[in-house]
């Protein structure tokens, strides 16, 4: 396995606390971008850089030598009344972290997209949509990670739609958007994103629900 330089941005939030540790102790170096005072959230032999993810010149100059970069921020608990919030927050950091990551020459890009198309949730499909779009533009080779909703800590009540989603999976004309549409949980998906730092995508490499099941 190849020791991978990785600099994480959103390594504080929801995933990135899991993701950062398992990545230290399989050897890669990690770099995290933090908010000024937040340096003390990530865990011993990960590298703090302090900055703003909305303003790639806080932070830019701080990705190389990393050959990988993971971009992690967003809204949390997203829902239809952030619409807002997503062009404001997703989308300009996921705009700054491509250009930034760019720049420094990172060889891979790993993006948290979100499964499309679906029946709700638009303006979050519309803004991760627009950032796997910059993310073509640049030619940095990425891999899209595409769940929908991803099971955890404070984040069970869609437990109670397993059965209808368990049906839905094995009737044939709700089958493939059940499984576009299925829920991953938390181990699942850091695994999927160790898997995608590891085993870095040549061009564009999309990863959907099934495959995230399937990391693990």
């Amino acid at each position: 396995m190849a020791k991978r330089r990785v600099f994480i941005a959103g390594g504080t939030g929801y995933l990135g606390r899991a993701l950062v540790p398992l990545l230290l102790g399989r050897g890669h170096e990690v770099r995290a971008l933090v908010r000024r005072g937040s340096e003390s959230k990530l865990p011993e032999g990960c590298e703090a850089v302090a900055g703003d993810p909305l303003d790639e010149s806080s932070f830019a100059a701080a990705v190389a030598p990393s050959d990988t970069f993971v971009q992690l921020v967003g809204v949390p608990r997203p829902s239809p009344a952030k619409a807002r919030q997503f062009r404001e927050i997703d989308l300009v950091s996921g705009r700054a972290s491509v250009r930034a990551a760019r720049a420094a020459g990172v060889r891979h890009f790993v993006y948290v997209s979100v499964a499309q198309p679906a029946p709700v949730m638009k303006a979050y499909q519309e803004v991760r949509a627009e950032v796997e779009s910059l993310l073509k533009e640049s030619g940095v080779p990425a891999t899209v990670l595409r769940p929908w909703y991803v099971l955890g800590p404070g984040h069970r009540w869609p437990y109670l739609l397993k059965p209808f989603y368990f049906v839905c999976e094995r009737l044939p004309p709700t089958r493939e958007g059940a499984r576009r549409l299925g829920f991953v949980t938390h181990a699942q998906m850091t695994a999927a994103l160790l898997r995608a730092v590891e085993e870095p995508a040549p061009d564009f490499r999309l990863v959907t629900v099934p495959d995230i099941r399937a990391s693990a």
